[in-house]
C-alpha cells in the first residue's frame, strides 16, 4: 500500500502562486507514475498533470499549460505542482493520484481509472 499526503493548498488571489506538495510513504513506487487531479464543486475529478517517474516527462491539461509545472524528487518521495498565474476557475481541490503498473516509456495516463492510489485532497482557493 501507499498513502498519499498533500499540502500547501490555500486561498490565494488571482494572479497568485501556490506550490502543492504530495508526499508518498509505505510502498511508495517511487518508479511509477504520479499525477494531480482537481474537483471544483459540482464538477467531475479531472485530469491536471502527470510525470513519469524519472521525472523527464511530463504533460499536462491545455488550460494550465504554460502556468502549472509538475515535478518529483525520488529522494524525498514527494510530487509537486507548482501554480503560478492563478484563476479563479482554479479553484478545486487538488487530489495527488499514484500508479501501480508500469507502463511504457512516454505513455503518462490521464484518466482516473488508470491511478490506483490517491490523497485526501487539498483545497485550493482563487479570488478575483
Amino acid at each position: 500500500q501507499v498513502q498519499l499526503v498533500e499540502s500547501g493548498g490555500g486561498l490565494v488571489q488571482a494572479g497568485g502562486s501556490l506550490r502543492l506538495s504530495c508526499a508518498a510513504s509505505g510502498r511508495t513506487f517511487s518508479r511509477n507514475v504520479k499525477g494531480w487531479f482537481r474537483q471544483a464543486p459540482g464538477k467531475e475529478r479531472e485530469f491536471v498533470a502527470a510525470i513519469s517517474g524519472s521525472g523527464s516527462s511530463t504533460n499536462s491539461v491545455d488550460s494550465v499549460k504554460g502556468r502549472f509545472t509538475i515535478s518529483r524528487d525520488n529522494a524525498k518521495n514527494t510530487v509537486y505542482l507548482q501554480m503560478n498565474g492563478l484563476k479563479p476557475e482554479d479553484t478545486a481541490v487538488y487530489y495527488c493520484a499514484a500508479v501501480r503498473a508500469l507502463y511504457g516509456p512516454g505513455y503518462l495516463p490521464t484518466r482516473k481509472y488508470e491511478y490506483d492510489y490517491w490523497g485526501q485532497g487539498t483545497q485550493v482557493t482563487v479570488s478575483s
